[in-house]
């Protein structure tokens, strides 16, 4: 492995690099964006119950805002529930603009090392026909093992690069389907909240 690496010319280090942090990020995001991280489970009901209970205190808001996005998503909306639906309903949609960023977090570097992995591999590439050129003017073209060797090593951070690009990309659409079906989760857990709180002023009066 280490003879690879080395034949492939200063530009694997760089993409060495690249693997490293998309692999890093990639178990980042695996672990962070766990459903049961972000929406926990009965959370809304558990809310809803300590409402209809009046035990829901400055301290407890300020818990479930920091237990999970879905919670802080709720706890904007109930700080906000005394000054009407609309109001409340435009502090939840603000709130989950930023959970939204939140979740994509690293996403857009992640998006960034499947583009240039294979950048470096070419350009790595073409540094190397550069010095099999080289060679050939040198030393002419009759020895076609040193062609082949050369064109091999070559190769070798195109191979690279690709190898790198490849997961890279495939992990960022998964995660960015993963974030937009969690948003939506989440945007229909906080309208069940407002719907629970202020679903009285959309009935018609007697």
């Amino acid at each position: 492995m280490l003879e690879i690496i080395q034949a492939g010319g200063w530009l694997m280090v760089p993409i060495l690099l690249c693997s490293v942090v998309a692999a890093a990020i990639s178990v980042e995001r695996l672990w962070s964006l766990q459903r049961t991280r972000i929406l926990p489970k009965n959370l809304l009901a558990q809310t809803w119950n300590a409402l209809k209970q009046e035990d829901f205190d400055q301290q407890r808001t300020r818990d479930l805002r920091a237990g999970s996005p879905l919670g802080h998503v709720l706890a904007s909306g109930i700080s906000n529930a005394r000054r009407g639906r609309e109001i409340m309903k435009e502090a939840m949609e603000e709130a989950t603009t930023q959970v939204n960023h939140d979740l994509e977090r690293y996403l857009t570097a992640l998006g960034i090392i499947a583009s240039i992995a294979p950048l470096l591999g070419l350009l790595g590439t073409v540094v190397g026909m550069i010095d099999v050129f080289d060679s050939l003017m040198l030393e002419g073209a009759g020895n076609a093992n040193v062609l082949a060797g050369g064109i091999s090593t070559a190769l070798i951070t195109t191979a690279a690069g690709l190898s790198v690009a490849i997961p890279a990309m495939m992990f960022h659409r998964f995660f960015l389907r993963r974030v937009d079906e969690l948003v939506v989760d989440v945007e229909t857990e906080s309208s069940k909240l407002v719907d629970m709180i202020h679903g009285h002023e959309d009935e018609p009066q007697q």
